[in-house]
């Protein structure tokens, strides 16, 4: 009889000493194959230690988000809505206007929506963090730079 070793399970205290910081560049990539790159990494689904009910994932500074692509007519077409709970009170903003004004919404929006629901994607998507331009705040971490495999396949537009 051959004795099966036992199925590993992160903790807790392994995930967080294993979390990295990761910098991630957003110009000329579209929004979608952005976003669930990034939210696979907030999750920790590209390492082989990643336990579904524990927060396993990387820190993600993304850089350049006024430089995120929209494919086909979306620029012009899509809208993001929000309620303000009363009755009647469902707003719109187009992506355009999105983009114009604060184009850092645009990413935090996509990523969080393709993060699960719940206590352990409020802990996840907290490791995001968004920024318009080339520079962020975040050199004391020693961020590494991540290189989308999307974009390495020759596939970019």
């Amino acid at each position: 009889m051959v004795a099966h070793p036992k199925t590993f399970t992160l903790t807790k205290e392994q995930a967080q000493k294993d979390a990295r910081w990761l910098v991630v560049d957003a110009a000329g990539v579209p929004l979608g194959r952005l976003a669930s790159q990034v939210a696979a990494l907030l999750r920790g689904k590209h390492k082989p230690t990643f336990t579904r009910h524990i927060d396993s994932g990387d820190f993600v500074v993304v850089v350049n988000a006024e430089k995120v692509i929209l494919k086909g007519r979306k620029l012009d077409q899509k809208k993001y809505w929000r309620h303000s709970g009363y009755v009647g009170g469902i707003s719109f903003v187009g992506a355009k206007d999105l983009r114009e004004n604060n184009p850092t919404r645009m990413i935090e929006l996509a990523v969080r929506r393709m993060i699960p629901k719940g206590a352990l994607g409020h802990q996840v998507i907290k490791k995001l963090k968004v920024y318009a331009g080339e520079s962020h705040p975040h050199a004391a971490q020693k961020p590494e730079v991540y290189e989308l495999p999307y974009l390495s396949t020759g596939q970019a537009a």
